[in-house]
């Protein structure tokens, strides 16, 4: 499973295999750093396999492959989830995740391009990276380049305000190369997003900027693949997926709790989840 010349997973149920696979090796970075965000990690798991396991064309062994799909973790706290994504992708040796936010380690506590091949831009400071993608999609349409841009974003993040000049600028020039997708779990660091600064309605709201929206369950795999594979059918305008999800999605011990934000779990919490997850 490690480049674009071994195919797809088409398989709804082993995707969902390895979406558990992902979740496992995130707890497991997690808790070995005692370090690191949990709960928006899990929340996009789903979407992130279905993402880069059914749809993108990549080779790990050659990240800067010219015809690679481009994949942007906007929400860049996110990391442990593509760092465990890639791993599973054999961009690294399975081994490195235990260096999560270690001094020299390659595995950043927000995504760094400069020291992992195979991430595309570095993120971490919250609203750049659909302005990025429409860039990276403009650039690729110019070199009559066939590749896509992915990027996911946090619902939180959506506050900022250069999420929305970007979506205009999408919508402007038809960039319809571009799938954004909104990990919309409905918690911030500070409390539920309606109470921080209220977002809805999501939809609508993207509508409005000219773009297609696809509404889903983000932890239905099928639902995910279906989304996905409408996006590539869209022309003329960018498509954004608003991903319903759970944060903390996987165990009962995190699942719609705040405070995992960007806590980590214990070792015994960890054991407890990983058993949840395997008989989930």
């Amino acid at each position: 499973m490690n480049s674009a010349t071994k195919g797809k997973i088409t398989d709804v149920e082993e995707l969902r295999k390895v979406a558990k696979k992902i979740r496992i090796n995130i707890l497991h970075m997690l808790t070995q750093s005692g370090s690191g965000h949990t709960g928006g990690s899990l929340s996009a798991a789903d979407i992130a396999t279905a993402i880069y396991f059914s749809k993108m064309k990549f080779d790990a062994a050659n990240p800067k492959w010219d015809e690679r799909d481009r994949f942007v973790m906007s929400k860049g706290h996110a990391a442990p989830l593509i760092y465990a994504i890639m791993a599973e992708a054999g961009y690294f040796p399975k081994e490195t995740i235990d260096t999560l936010r270690k001094v020299e380690s390659p595995l950043q506590g927000h995504p760094c391009c400069q020291k992992l091949p195979g991430i595309e831009v570095s993120t971490g400071s919250l609203g750049q990276g659909l302005s990025v993608s429409n860039g990276m999609a403009l650039g690729l349409r110019l070199d009559n380049n066939p590749a896509r841009v992915y990027c996911i974003m946090g619902d939180g993040e959506i506050q900022e305000g250069q999420i929305w000049e970007a979506a205009m600028t999408a919508a402007h020039y038809k960039i319809d190369n571009l799938c954004a997708v909104i990990d919309n779990n409905g918690l911030q660091i500070d409390g539920p997003v309606e109470k921080i600064m209220n977002i809805h309605p999501i939809h609508d709201k993207w509508e409005a900027f000219g773009w297609h929206v696809i509404d889903i369950d983000g932890h239905d795999m099928e639902a995910i693949v279906k989304a996905l594979d409408e996006a590539e059918t869209v022309k003329g305008k960018p498509t954004v997926i608003v991903a319903n999800t759970t944060k903390g999605k996987g165990s009962v011990i995190f699942e719609g709790k705040v405070e995992f934000h960007g806590v980590t779990p214990t070792e015994d919490e960890f054991n407890m989840a990983v058993k949840e997850i395997n008989n989930g």
